[in-house]
């Protein structure tokens, strides 16, 4: 029987635009995700998969509701253990890739284990071998200014790997980025999940990259209003392997 990473019940989010009157983004939203699941939430822009994602990364809280992540109850957590849960369990990749400017590549995916506690030495060396995997170990020195929208991105996924997360969150990881690098980012959460079985939670609009995962939720209007197993992953994974992520 699969271990359940996301267990969601009843979930609610409300938010206050001036008393008395208040708006309610996520409605009774019930969901579980397993451990090992590579899932896609998909909804159109306002749909509430952003604030979805949000509590779902320990980022906001619900209003009501219930959620245990990897059977820790969150919404009864303080705000330092939310802030330790968000650095230990939890990878995050923006659509923006949310780099320091002003630190390497190398110092963006030690940032996080640097908060964790983890020494100098190891925090290093696990920069570079996650810099490494991701195809982007020669310009482990450079600015984020210095690279191409494509080896930002390679860089937010290392970063977000460098505390082995039991789950990633990933908002439009390829919404800035052309066709071709935005299938090379696509085929290293393939290749995160498939060599590492880290849970990954895809939010998009893009109906095409939710069809590579294993599992579609559909929101709308703050409702989860289809849920299915993907019947076609089996095909992607069979076309897959034409394009060299190393590249």
């Amino acid at each position: 029987m699969s271990e359940i990473m996301i267990d969601i019940r009843n979930l609610v989010k409300k938010v206050f635009i001036g008393s008395p009157n208040e708006l309610q983004i996520l409605k009774n939203i019930t969901i579980t995700i397993n451990k090992g699941e590579f899932v896609s939430i998909v909804g159109a822009s306002g749909s509430g998969k952003t604030t979805l994602m949000n509590v779902i990364g320990a980022l906001d809280r619900p209003t009501s509701g219930e959620y245990m992540l990897d059977g820790e109850p969150i919404q009864k957590m303080s705000d330092n253990e939310l802030s330790d849960i968000r650095n230990k369990k939890i990878g995050f990749v923006f659509q923006t890739f949310n780099l320091i400017p002003r630190n390497s590549a190398l110092k963006n995916v030690e940032l996080p284990m640097l908060y964790a506690g983890i020494n100098r030495h190891q925090r290093m060396q696990r920069a570079k071998e996650l810099l490494d995997l991701v195809g982007v170990s020669e310009r482990m020195q450079h600015l984020p200014n210095e690279l191409s929208g494509g080896e930002k991105q390679r860089v937010a996924i290392s970063r977000a790997l460098s505390n082995d997360p039991a789950i990633i969150l990933a908002d439009e990881p390829t919404g800035n980025l052309d066709s071709v690098t935005g299938r090379v980012v696509m085929d290293l959460f393939h290749r995160v999940h498939e060599t590492r079985g880290t849970t990954i939670v895809l939010i998009t609009h893009n109906h095409e990259l939710a069809e590579e995962t294993q599992r579609i939720l559909t929101i709308k209007d703050g409702r989860i209003v289809d849920e299915k197993t993907n019947p076609n992953r089996r095909m992607f994974e069979k076309k897959r392997g034409e394009i060299d992520v190393s590249n």
